[in-house]
């Protein structure tokens, strides 16, 4: 089974004034389908770089990255566009849902970069809508609804591509204790399903919804193993 993501001797470094500073040093880590994978890691650690690069937001500066068979750094801006869009679904800790939007409208949305046809795009966001719990709700705007709903149309928005994998950046972030295992419980019940998913948290207990766990130090890839090692 090929990998779904394989980055190998990944590189990053960010220019200052005072030179340039290394934020990741040297990474190799192969995810495959179906996986459900926590990265933890101190402030600092590289987490955030790392997952923008996975996301396609940011390119090393060394090293090679392999999305879905893909060699990354050498697709042009529209190839990788298209190729993040038809494989990748976003989660954040913001929900950055658009205020003014109602909540079929926000799922919808990257259907619209895919200029697939309004009836369509009503029709499979209602659908993503009814599968996180929020079938009542297509009319409603953000402000009208929880944090924890608010997560959950941002996730229906980032499964409506029908992607290969979820990046989720501290998902739970701005949510209660019970909310975020509701969350989560979401995110192990999609993963079941066949979705790909790499998570980012600080939280342990978020940690152990996974299956397999890498911590971050400095830069580097420190472990990679048992998710019960996340409360070491």
């Amino acid at each position: 089974m090929d990998p779904v993501i394989r980055i190998e001797n990944l590189q990053k470094e960010y220019e200052t004034d005072a030179g340039p500073v290394p934020v990741l040093k040297g990474m190799d880590l192969s995810i495959y389908p179906g996986e459900f994978l926590s990265i933890m890691g101190p402030s600092g650690s590289g987490k955030s770089t790392f997952m923008n690069i996975l996301g396609c937001l940011d390119v090393p500066t060394a090293g090679k990255y392999f999305l879905s068979g893909r060699d990354v750094g050498t697709l042009n801006s529209d190839q990788l566009a298209k190729l993040r869009n038809e494989v990748i679904g976003f989660v954040f800790q913001g929900f950055n849902l658009l205020p003014r939007a109602n909540l079929e409208d926000n799922v919808a949305l990257p259907l619209v970069y895919c200029n697939v046809q309004k009836a369509e795009r009503a029709e499979r966001a209602r659908g993503m809508l009814d599968k996180v719990g929020l079938a009542k709700y297509p009319e409603s705007f953000p402000n009208q609804i929880s944090g924890g709903q608010q997560q959950r149309v941002a996730i229906a928005r980032a499964l409506v591509n029908r992607p290969e994998l979820i990046l989720a950046d501290e998902p739970t972030g701005n949510l209660d204790t019970k909310t975020s295992g509701e969350i989560m419980h979401l995110f192990r019940q999609l993963n079941e399903e066949g979705i790909t998913i790499v998570l980012v948290t600080h939280e342990p207990d978020i940690a152990t919804y996974a299956k397999r766990l890498v911590k971050f130090l400095d830069g580097r890839l420190i472990y990679d193993g048992e998710v019960s090692e996340a409360h070491s």
